[in-house]
């Protein structure tokens, strides 16, 4: 590694100004359990200036509203998300993806917004942030602006953040009577932490039919993959294993995966469908009991 300086802003403003005055050759640091692991590997050459995110207040935000819903600032820790009662009560789905992230050890730095961030298409928070109806906020030398997180990853590891812009915060909508939420993947084996597939998803339920639903997919596209069809093809449908079926194979045909280590094509699409059905089931089974 080369030598990189490090800076601790205690302001958003602070931030945005490190990251500008660097023209690039800065990166911001969440929890820094991936962006570590990346300069190790010299995957980062050009980056001469870390900017430590913990100790601005925005950024560690943690409200959760039972009207306006649960803003997450982009650093606060996995663990204490899985340890909020209130958000584990309202987001399960949230829970599901955040007690998954690496280890215990690893949970103690590591943030959802570092993992999107990140922007692996692998990311096991980004589905069901997205299916949950996630908005980013980021701030920048121009100011404010706010992001649904379906758009947010461009391609692998790249994402909006433009040049001197942070991710401030994560926005999630209040949920509202019978809805459940999921996440769910497929590892290869408990030594590689890394899902082959993965599936996010959220119901809202009407007497028995499915309302609306959103179901994003990761590890299978450049990006995390969300597919709208599907919420549409099913809602006003009854939440019965037929209609699951029809979920499962439109995501196995929108998925577009390649084949690698960890699986081929055709196991992918495959895994696509079975977790599509398996995750819509436990949230549709949550939503009976919210």
């Amino acid at each position: 590694m080369h030598w990189i300086d490090y800076a601790s802003p205690h302001s958003v403003r602070e931030a945005v100004d490190l990251l500008n005055e660097a023209g690039g050759s800065a990166r911001p640091m969440a929890g820094g359990t991936d962006v570590l692991v990346q300069l190790r590997a010299n995957a980062l050459p050009d980056v001469n200036l870390l900017v430590d995110m913990k100790n601005i207040p925005e950024l560690n935000e943690m409200t959760m509203d039972p009207e306006v819903g649960l803003t997450l600032g982009a650093a606060v820790p996995c663990y204490k998300i899985y340890g909020n009662k209130a958000i584990e009560h309202a987001f399960p789905g949230l829970i599901d993806c955040a007690s998954l992230i690496g280890g215990t050890q690893i949970q103690g730095r590591a943030s959802l917004g570092g993992n999107l961030c990140n922007a692996a298409p692998s990311g096991d928070s980004i589905p069901v942030m997205i299916a949950l109806g996630g908005v980013a906020r980021i701030s920048g030398p121009s100011g404010d602006r706010e992001v649904p997180l379906e758009d947010f990853c461009t391609g692998v590891r790249r994402t909006v953040i433009q040049q001197g812009e942070i991710l401030v915060s994560l926005h999630f909508p209040a949920p509202v009577a019978n809805q459940g939420a999921n996440y769910m993947r497929f590892i290869p084996r408990n030594e590689m932490d890394i899902a082959v597939a993965g599936v996010g998803c959220s119901v809202v339920l009407d007497n028995g039919n499915i309302k609306s639903a959103r179901v994003a997919l990761s590890s299978v596209a450049p990006t995390p993959l969300y597919v709208k069809e599907i919420g549409d093809a099913i809602a006003g449908k009854p939440a019965n294993e037929e209609t699951l079926k029809l979920a499962g194979q439109m995501a196995k045909d929108a998925a577009k995966p390649i084949t690698d280590m960890r699986g081929t094509i055709e196991y992918r699409k495959h895994l696509c469908d079975v977790l599509t059905r398996r995750s819509l089931q436990i949230a549709i089974d949550r939503a009976k009991e919210s």
